[in-house]
Parts: structure tokens; C-alpha cells; sequence
């Protein structure tokens, strides 16, 4: 990894021509990520915070931030964080938090509305001040640094999607580089999501729109596929049924599809 990540993570932020962004939780899963051929990793908060036995929003931002540096570490690629509510209302705490990510190597991260450990907005003005801090901080850096602002009300019910477009376009104003709302409905809503800004936008393939292929995510116009916690949920779906069927039933076959060990430690070296 060079000095500067963003150069190259900006570059990835086609619009109409999206790359898949890559949530990982340890060292294991960023290796195997890259040896597939990510061209960009990203944390989950969530799926970190399984990783340690606790519900998301139990992961403190010192934590987070030496989870980042050790996937930093750990590929040749950038890492982009995804830093919840910036681990504060306070403007100045989410602008700390850019210098910090920064710090630790991230080629950028995203920031979201939820008035964590709630599930409750921000207030729009508070909201978009936070951004703004973040913004400020992000181009006061000595490099590049890709800032994302995340409208989560709808995910959340806090708000509906005609909020979530207002909140977006004003995020966009303040100085953004990419704008998502996760799970804003389905194919339709997320156009309008697109239509609302002519900046970069994430989308989440998650619900409905994990029934889309890229090729209709490009038609919509997204720069970017994000998983979420869906891989980390995807493995624990599999750990529970495979548990559930030792412990119930004392059936031990769904052992026989795991992948080799051998197979494993060729994509980790």
C-alpha cells in the first residue's frame, strides 16, 4: 500500500460502472477478499462487533480504529472504514474522527445520521453540520480521503425516503464524496436515490436489491456495491445450522462442505 490509498479508492467511484466494495471482520476474510480479486475492502461495523461477542454499536472508535490499521496491514489494497455515527454528535468529534481514520491508513470512511446508541436521527441541521465538520477535516489532510455520507433513517424508520433525498442533497452540498442511503426500497427507490445527486452513490446489496445483478446496479447508475454485514450474517447463518443440526440431532454432515484447509491457506498467503 502506498502512502496515499485515496487517489487510487477515488478512482474505483465510477459512475454507471460500479465495483464491489467488500465488507470484511478480521484479518482472514481481508486476505481471501483480495486473493479473489477486491480491488477495495471495507469494515462493518457490525460484523466486527460479532467478531468480539457484542451487538453493533458496542464497538468503541479506539477499538475500530486498531481493527482498520490492522486491515491495512493486512492487504495492498485500499480500506475503507465504516465509522457509524463518527462516534459522537458533537461536529468536532466526527471531524476527529476523519484525522484519526486518516491516520490509521483508511483510504476513507462513511459517517451515518443515526443518533446512536439509539435508532433515532439526527436533526437534519445537526446532521448536516456533522457532515460539514467531516468534510472540513477531510480536505484539511495532508492527502486524499474519500468521505461518505450515509441517510439512514429509512433502514432505521426514523424517516422516509423523501427525507432521506433531502438529507442526501444537502450531505452532497456540504461537500460529500459519495452519498448512500441504505435500503431505501427497491429498484425504483434507489433510482431516485441516484437521480438525486451527481456524485458517486453507494448502494447496499442487501433485501431486494441483492436480487440485482451489476449489470442493472450500472443501468441504475451506483458507483459502488457495498455487502454490509450480509457475508458476516451469511457465515453465521451457516455456523447456526451446522450447530443446530450437531447439537439437535447429532447429524455432523453439514461438515462435508466446508472448503479444503488447504484451499483456504492458499487464497491467506
Amino acid at each position: 500500500m502506498t502512502h496515499d490509498p485515496g487517489p487510487a479508492f477515488r478512482a474505483l467511484h465510477r459512475i454507471g460502472d460500479p465495483f464491489t466494495l467488500v465488507n470484511v471482520w478480521d484479518l482472514g476474510t481481508a486476505r481471501m477478499a483480495r486473493a479473489m480479486g477486491a480491488e477495495a475492502i471495507a469494515t462493518s461495523s457490525s460484523a466486527f462487533a460479532f467478531t468480539l461477542g457484542r451487538a453493533d454499536g458496542e464497538v468503541s472508535r479506539d477499538e475500530t480504529l486498531a481493527h482498520a490499521e490492522a486491515l491495512v496491514g493486512a492487504v495492498d489494497i485500499p480500506v475503507s472504514g465504516d465509522f457509524e455515527n463518527g462516534f459522537g454528535a458533537d461536529p468536532e468529534t466526527c471531524a476527529e474522527t476523519v484525522r484519526l481514520a486518516a491516520k490509521a491508513g483508511l483510504a476513507g470512511i462513511s459517517i451515518e445520521d443515526t443518533d446512536l446508541p439509539g435508532s433515532g436521527a439526527y436533526p437534519f441541521d445537526l446532521a448536516v453540520e456533522r457532515i460539514q465538520a467531516a468534510v472540513a477535516a477531510a480536505r484539511a489532510l495532508p492527502r486524499d480521503f474519500v468521505l461518505v455520507a450515509r441517510a439512514d433513517g429509512v433502514l432505521t424508520g426514523s424517516y422516509d425516503l423523501a427525507e432521506a433525498l433531502k438529507r442526501i442533497r444537502a450531505f452532497d452540498a456540504a461537500g460529500a464524496d459519495c452519498l448512500y442511503v441504505p435500503t431505501p426500497g427497491d429498484a425504483a427507490a434507489l433510482a431516485q436515490v441516484v437521480g438525486a445527486t451527481e456524485k458517486p452513490v453507494n448502494a447496499l446489496a442487501v433485501g431486494p436489491l441483492a436480487k440485482l445483478p451489476r449489470a442493472e446496479f450500472a443501468a441504475l447508475g451506483v458507483a459502488r456495491i457495498s455487502l454490509g454485514s450480509a457475508l458476516a450474517r451469511l457465515t453465521h447463518g451457516a455456523i447456526h445450522e451446522s450447530l443446530a443440526a450437531m447439537l439437535g440431532d447429532g447429524d455432523f454432515a453439514g461438515l462435508l462442505g466446508g472448503m479444503a484447509g488447504g484451499e483456504v491457506d492458499a487464497l491467506l498467503r
